[in-house]
């Protein structure tokens, strides 16, 4: 049982995280319908800007978010301004070349600029972490797990609160009766790619004390982020923190009862099984 709990908050704690991942990708799919294969290379970006800014400066990672989150957004409306705005309204297929082509360009840069090597951020409480009824927490998973949820429910409230929040959200149910409402859609389309990006960065920040850095981590990342998104249904900022958490304990309890090399099948497995039952997510809504 000890083992099981154990398994079972570890998943919770890192599931934060991955759910921070898939808030980014729905809030660009939802908004601009724009299937971004590149997102897990904008953690990856992410990744590399906290490293360099604690070994370089000595910024804590955790505190470093405050820098790169910015950062990460002028980013983000940069890439959309410059590259997403050109292909909004085409074909799927020329969506999906484009934002692997800005995913390589990326990953290939961060190469050549930095070489291949693996990169570990390590700090004072990079493998601490402390007890509790006999299960052991670990500390930056619990910290990253904390920022996580205080970043989730500032976001919620932006969403629902703000003007600016509720222009996106119309965006997203409907783009062309929110342009003949007087919203620009344009922008909204800058601050959500924005968004998404500085979530994705954020995540990558986060993590960076727990994983190995390295040009090529981002395909990792990218694919949990399209299960996750999936998982919870499309468009769903609800559906994506739940299936975060739900990927997130799979895979800790897959690794513990199954093996580290069983994990992502179990996560695989209990993907295909929603898609199986409830074709739309978790949270989506059915088209029937």
């Amino acid at each position: 049982m000890t083992i099981f709990l154990q398994s079972l908050i570890s998943g919770i704690l890192i599931g934060g995280v991955y759910a921070l991942i898939g808030i980014g990708l729905t809030i660009i799919f939802g908004v601009m319908r724009v299937i971004n294969f590149a997102h897990g290379d904008l953690l990856m970006v992410g990744m590399y800007g906290t490293f360099y800014l604690f070994t370089l400066f000595n910024i804590d990672p955790f505190i470093s978010i405050v820098i790169t989150m910015p950062l990460m957004f002028l980013y983000g409306g940069f890439l959309q301004k410059v590259f997403i705005n050109r292909i909004l309204g085409a074909l799927p297929q020329n969506q999906i070349l484009l934002t692997i082509g800005m995913g390589l360009i990326m990953s290939n840069g961060i190469m050549l600029a930095f070489t291949s090597d693996y990169k570990i951020l390590s700090t004072d409480y990079s493998s601490s972490s402390f007890d509790i009824l006999g299960i052991s927490i670990s500390t930056p998973l619990l910290i990253s797990f904390a920022i996580t949820a205080g970043i989730t429910v500032v976001l919620y409230w932006f969403l629902l609160k703000t003007d600016t929040g509720q222009a996106i959200r119309a965006t997203a149910q409907d783009r062309e009766a929110a342009q003949l409402m007087g919203i620009n859609v344009k922008r909204m389309s800058i601050i959500a790619f924005g968004l998404g990006a500085s979530l994705a960065g954020t995540a990558g920040a986060l993590i960076s004390p727990t994983y190995y850095i390295f040009p090529q981590v981002g395909s990792t990342f990218t694919l949990k982020a399209f299960v996750i998104t999936v998982l919870g249904g499309m468009g769903s900022i609800v559906g994506a923190t739940l299936g975060g958490i739900l990927i997130g304990v799979a895979e800790s309890i897959g690794g513990v009862y199954f093996g580290s090399g069983w994990k992502e099948v179990v996560v695989f497995v209990l993907f295909l099984l929603v898609l199986l039952f409830k074709p739309s997510g978790l949270m989506g809504k059915s088209n029937t």
